[in-house]
């Protein structure tokens, strides 16, 4: 590596390394700027046994291209933003495992932001993905605000799990709608009548259609839905601790309980334990997402499972169409199969709570 006092006074060092050139490289294989440049990039002649030379030389002084440089010329770089809203949370992970291993097959660096759920730190990364030119964005969106900004810079964005800007950019979605029925119905052909679906929120695109997919169920079973069958608990962990339990404890407690994600689903079932409740004897329970912990307890837990890894991977192919193919926006939505395992069971009068109505 050259230093930069050996280019000043020709001989000393010092601790501070100065980045290798291009020029660097093309003066050590004894070639020109522009020549080394061909040979390195493969755009444009160079003879065999220059671009050898030019290849040792890169590799001996250790070069890296200027990616900078590049995107200015290109307009943007051979990066791609992922903006997820939760990384603890496992499946927002597979979501950038899928999205990551497609890209990197197609020579992309990500770069990951976990944005916390937070519509600031969704802006600022936002911000941050055009000022690097990215060539394309995904992301898990919070608000409309973050799609809104960077397609407004002409860079291709995909929405993945939550649809904010429906019409101006793609979006890959799982059927929240069918899901969530099937597994409503399920517990409805099992004779619960009082089915609590615990939810986070009921407004973005994951609450309002697996709400919608509750309601369609008792809707197609001609049966009415309580005023309390629907428990919104936000994102607070110690808040949906405290709704749970008072849930769980309460007089006229459900007979199931549907949880429309995994980290709801762990808090139904620490809950339930705690407070002594067998499953299924005293409550049947179903779940959104198939997370590992699901099929391991004992007893399973009757879930329907998100593709997750796939929602990413379909996104990247999506996003690396859009980058070439310009066209109109689409939406697509990935089947989520139904699991049954021993969570649930047939609702009989020797199970049900005294006080619980039917």
């Amino acid at each position: 590596m050259v230093h930069a006092n050996q280019r000043a006074n020709g001989g000393s060092t010092d601790l501070f390394p100065v980045r290798t050139t291009l020029s660097d490289v093309a003066a050590r294989a004894g070639v020109s700027r522009s020549t080394a440049s061909r040979a390195l990039t493969g755009r444009g002649y160079a003879a065999p046994a220059v671009r050898d030379r030019v290849l040792a030389a890169a590799e001996e002084l250790g070069y890296v291209p200027d990616a900078n440089a590049r995107s200015l010329k290109a307009r943007h770089t051979p990066t791609v933003g992922v903006m997820v809203s939760d990384l603890r949370n496992p499946f927002y992970a597979e979501v950038a495992a899928g999205a990551a291993s497609v890209l990197r097959g197609q020579g992309y660096t990500i770069v990951l932001v976990d944005d916390a759920r937070s519509d600031l730190e969704e802006m600022a990364a936002a911000r941050t993905f055009v000022a690097m030119r990215v060539a394309g964005v995904l992301l898990t969106p919070v608000s409309a605000a973050p799609s809104q900004l960077i397609l407004k810079q002409g860079v291709p964005v995909i929405e993945m799990d939550q649809q904010f800007s429906r019409g101006e950019c793609d979006a890959v979605l799982v059927d929240n709608v069918t899901a969530a029925r099937e597994l409503t119905e399920h517990l409805i052909g099992l004779g619960h009548r009082r089915v609590t679906m615990v939810t986070n929120e009921t407004e973005w695109t994951t609450g309002a259609g697996r709400l919608k997919g509750y309601l369609k169920a008792f809707e197609n079973a001609s049966r009415p839905v309580s005023d309390d069958a629907v428990l919104c608990c936000g994102y607070e962990p110690d808040q949906i601790e405290k709704l749970i339990v008072e849930l769980l404890s309460a007089r006229r407690r459900p007979t199931a309980v549907f949880a429309t994600n995994n980290l709801l689903a762990e808090a139904v079932w620490r809950q339930a334990t705690k407070l002594g409740l067998r499953i299924p004897d005293d409550l049947s329970f179903v779940a959104f997402d198939d997370s590992p912990w699901m099929s391991m307890v004992e007893p399973g837990i009757t879930t329907v499972a998100q593709p997750s890894i796939e929602l990413g991977a379909r996104a990247a192919q999506l996003l690396l169409n859009r980058m070439t193919k310009p066209g109109r926006p689409r939406t697509a939505r990935l089947d989520c199969p139904l699991i049954v395992r021993a969570s649930t069971a047939r609702l009989s009068r020797r199970r049900r709570p005294a006080a619980v109505a039917s």
